[in-house]
């Protein structure tokens, strides 16, 4: 799988004491470049009408048309037609489940493969990865498969927690759920914390935003990376030492 596809990966899209998409927002008109036409893929919440009207005026004030898919005759034809691509946050079953209903994966592929940016945020962002077995959303419905988009050659853990070393939680840690993720896969994981992105573009992976990541690779220690880091060596999937 190759990095060459130009995506920007957001960890979510609202940050405390902050509006939709306020922290991310220059970097979201750089990336786009003189895109003007978005298409939003509001399935992965239920009220998608309210959905897309939430995310067009957004888009509307960075000054961009947004259509939904949800809303034209032939959702295949308008991924054709559009300038980029926006996929929101929610669940991220109900959201492949949707695009798999559709018919909706390989278009989405085909796009993004001619060149057009490709915006995930949160589920968005999950579903570009190969699968979607590294979410942390719960199952509420059944996708015929976890296959997802595979924009990039790696799995997305959005809003990762960092393991509280004072809480008596008994549960998993998302820490923990990667590395039985591991056990079983070898595709490396970006673990990126709220106010992260990433910018996949000219092959090169960047972390950006307020805070960082952690990158886990089977067989390897977890490695921790900070924002400005260049991290394409470090997902790459290859033989563990």
């Amino acid at each position: 799988m190759e990095l060459h596809n130009r995506v920007l990966l957001i960890s979510n899209s609202t940050v405390y004491g902050r509006g939709y998409l306020d922290h991310v927002e220059s970097e979201i008109q750089s990336f786009l470049g003189s895109a003007r036409r978005v298409l939003f893929f509001p399935f992965a919440l239920h009220d998608r009408d309210a959905y897309t009207s939430t995310v067009r005026k957004r888009f509307g004030a960075m000054g961009y048309s947004l259509d939904s898919a949800h809303q034209t005759a032939v959702p295949q034809k308008a991924v054709e037609e559009t300038d980029a691509i926006f996929i929101g946050g929610g669940n991220t079953f109900r959201l492949l489940k949707a695009l798999e209903d559709l018919d909706l994966i390989e278009a989405i592929r085909r796009k993004v493969s001619s060149g057009a940016p490709y915006v995930g945020s949160s589920a968005g962002s999950n579903v570009a990865g190969p699968t979607i077995k590294t979410t942390k959303d719960m199952p509420i419905v059944q996708p015929r498969a976890f296959d997802s988009l595979g924009l990039v050659p790696f799995q997305m853990s959005p809003h990762y927690l960092d393991p509280d070393p004072n809480s008596t939680h008994m549960g998993e840690t998302q820490e923990e759920r990667i590395l039985q993720f591991l056990e079983e896969n070898d595709t490396p994981v970006v673990g990126i914390r709220e106010g992260a992105w990433l910018l996949c573009n000219d092959g090169n992976v960047t972390l950006k935003g307020q805070t960082g990541a952690r990158i886990f690779r089977r067989g390897h220690a977890p490695v921790e990376v900070t924002p400005g880091s260049e991290i394409s060596e470090l997902i790459q999937r290859r033989n563990a030492i």
